[in-house]
């Protein structure tokens, strides 16, 4: 198999060899390892080309049409393109495309709808949430009234009827779905019905499963949700950035949140990136691919529960799954993660449901498909990724061989190269 794109680094490579031999390692790291971090994935050669080009030259403070500086003819074309392009995707009736990340697009979409104070609901960081959910180190914590729902202890899963008996007692002015490390679908259907009952903005922040929603594998909350943001990078494949979509009705407070509220000139090389990306998703092959990532999640999820490990919920729907090394391999997160990395493949610490230990060095691991789908892997790989994983975890304090371990693995992605 040849790789599918070429990254072009002339300049740099006579210019300015310290980033040159930087980038080079980068992308051999890339290439050479196995990437199970389920936020990560590899973008496309026309992505890259948008994101290293003469669009970031310019300063285009305001909206299509309504700019602060001259000169922006050309950068209304492009954001306009990539306004267009998501709110196909999605079947948005408004969409914003300026968020530089995944936390500012939440808190435009909190600055549009609540006042400072304001109570509102968000899963717990430790049982799958994020930082930007309500969690009080965070500026959604220390600026809102953040009410954390949990999961149920027994099943590991959202528990409908216990959030909205919550939502009825502590009346939320927003409630908030859409996770990072949830492993199983999520029933958007319900929380709207629950936000109608308590009359509660309805949002979600989709960033993880957004080209899965896409895609057709997982279902698509934007249509009928108030407000829905995500990031770009992920099972969606773009540059790094975010967006918000949300109803018509929320389109003017969305956008002054935005801009002029928490952002000056938006990155419109990064624009140009998620046009370029949302186009390639609008493509019938990318719901092979959505899918493809899903296959290739319950196939790993098998093969390392039958090889003895315990997954959180005991399996996946979307692209991530939760392991539980302490339990099952006697290691915490942190010491897990470090023996994968030394056999070079990559994951992430991570808390399980009702973790006892810290965050810095919690009981399991984090681990997705994104990356090996794009790469061309199938459901028969995953097997094998999996054996290396459990190779890797039963010799975590034996250096050598998991020494050995990532010359097995550098030889197996060979076979899936992506950049030459």
């Amino acid at each position: 198999m040849e790789a599918k794109y070429e990254m072009h680094l002339e300049f740099l490579k006579e210019n300015d060899k310290p980033i040159f031999d930087a980038i080079v390692a980068e992308k051999e790291r890339q290439m050479d390892g196995i990437e199970l971090i389920p936020s990560e994935n590899l973008v496309s050669q026309g992505v890259l080309e948008a994101m290293g080009s003469v669009p970031n030259n310019k300063y285009s403070e305001g909206y299509p049409g309504k700019r602060y500086y001259g000169g922006n003819e050309v950068i209304d074309i492009i954001e306009n393109l990539a306004i267009d392009r998501l709110k196909k995707l999605f079947g948005a009736e408004h969409a914003n495309v300026q968020s530089l990340s995944g936390s500012p697009a939440n808190m435009a979409a909190y600055f549009a709808t609540m006042e400072i104070g304001d109570t509102f609901m968000g899963l717990k960081l430790t049982e799958g949430g994020h930082l930007s959910h309500g969690h009080p180190v965070n500026f959604s914590g220390k600026l809102y009234h953040s009410v954390q729902y949990g999961l149920d202890k027994e099943t590991e899963l959202l528990d409908y009827d216990a959030i909205l008996k919550q939502a009825k007692e502590v009346k939320p002015k927003l409630i908030l779905s859409g996770y990072t490390a949830y492993p199983r679908n999520i029933d958007f259907k319900r929380f709207r019905e629950i936000c109608d009952e308590v009359g509660a903005i309805c949002m979600a922040d989709i960033a993880h499963i957004a080209g899965l929603c896409a895609g057709g594998v997982h279902e698509n909350p934007v249509p009928y949700f108030d407000i829905v943001t995500t990031t770009t990078h992920k099972t969606l494949r773009g540059p790094r950035g975010a967006v918000i979509m949300c109803k018509e009705e929320f389109a003017e407070k969305i956008d002054k949140a935005v801009f002029p509220g928490l952002q000056g000139g938006p990155h419109a090389h990064t624009i140009a990136g998620k046009a370029v990306a949302f186009k390639e998703a609008l493509e019938p092959d990318f719901k092979d691919y959505a899918k493809q990532i899903v296959k290739n999640s319950k196939a790993m999820a098998e093969e390392l529960m039958a090889q003895g490990l315990r997954l959180v919920t005991n399996g996946t729907d979307n692209h991530l799954m939760l392991v539980d090394t302490l339990s099952s391999k006697d290691l915490p997160g942190k010491k897990a993660e470090r023996a994968l990395e030394l056999a070079g493949i990559y994951c992430n610490k991570n808390t399980i449901p009702f973790d006892k230990r810290s965050p810095w060095d919690p009981s399991g691991i984090r681990i997705g498909t994104p990356v090996l789908a794009t790469r061309g892997m199938k459901e028969s790989e995953m097997k094998e990724v999996a054996n290396f994983m459990v190779q890797a975890l039963d010799n975590a304090g034996n250096e050598a061989k998991l020494k050995e371990i990532k010359g097995k693995v550098k030889e197996f992605c060979a076979g899936f190269p992506f950049y030459k």
